[in-house]
């Protein structure tokens, strides 16, 4: 299974590189994965709807140009369906199952995703009701992608 991860911006803190470089390197034995950084843009403090609307929309259109004919695209939306891990785990092996060898995440950048990405995804996943900076979203992403693959497999990981 390939697994790509596109997302707006460069992980500037070490200690988020040391993790995401931690979590590629222990699911590099389940699957092949891709970090795909797109050019994100500097959204001014108190801006109006119609500049926010203009910075997904160009932070959209870097993103689209990364997604594939037959991946299944899943976007990570606020307003996306909430799963547990074993149910992520389970969307995975079924992907799997009928025939997916394709899997794209997209995290949105600070403002979050333009509609035309979100209309785009196959699936719309939530992780909470609360917002997280983009960049250590990447983190929890890769550590529910390895936790689900570790539970695909039967093998022991923490709870």
């Amino acid at each position: 299974m390939q697994i790509d991860i596109i997302a707006p911006g460069r992980v500037k803190e070490r200690y988020l590189r040391d993790a995401i470089d931690e979590y590629s390197k222990r699911l590099s034995r389940y699957c092949k994965l891709n970090i795909i950084e797109v050019a994100d843009e500097k959204t001014p403090d108190h801006a109006s709807e119609g500049v926010d609307r203009q910075i997904k929309a160009r932070e959209g259109e870097r993103i689209a140009k990364h997604l594939k004919d037959g991946a299944f695209v899943i976007a990570l939306a606020i307003n996306g369906k909430q799963l547990s891990s074993e149910e992520l785990a389970a969307k995975i092996n079924d992907l799997g199952l009928r025939g997916t060898s394709h899997i794209q995440l997209v995290i949105g950048g600070s403002i979050g995703l333009d509609d035309a990405i979100l209309r785009r995804a196959d699936f719309l996943l939530s992780f909470s009701k609360m917002t997280f900076p983009h960049q250590l979203m990447r983190v929890i992403l890769l550590e529910q992608i390895y936790r689900a693959y570790k539970i695909n497999a039967g093998e022991p990981y923490h709870k």
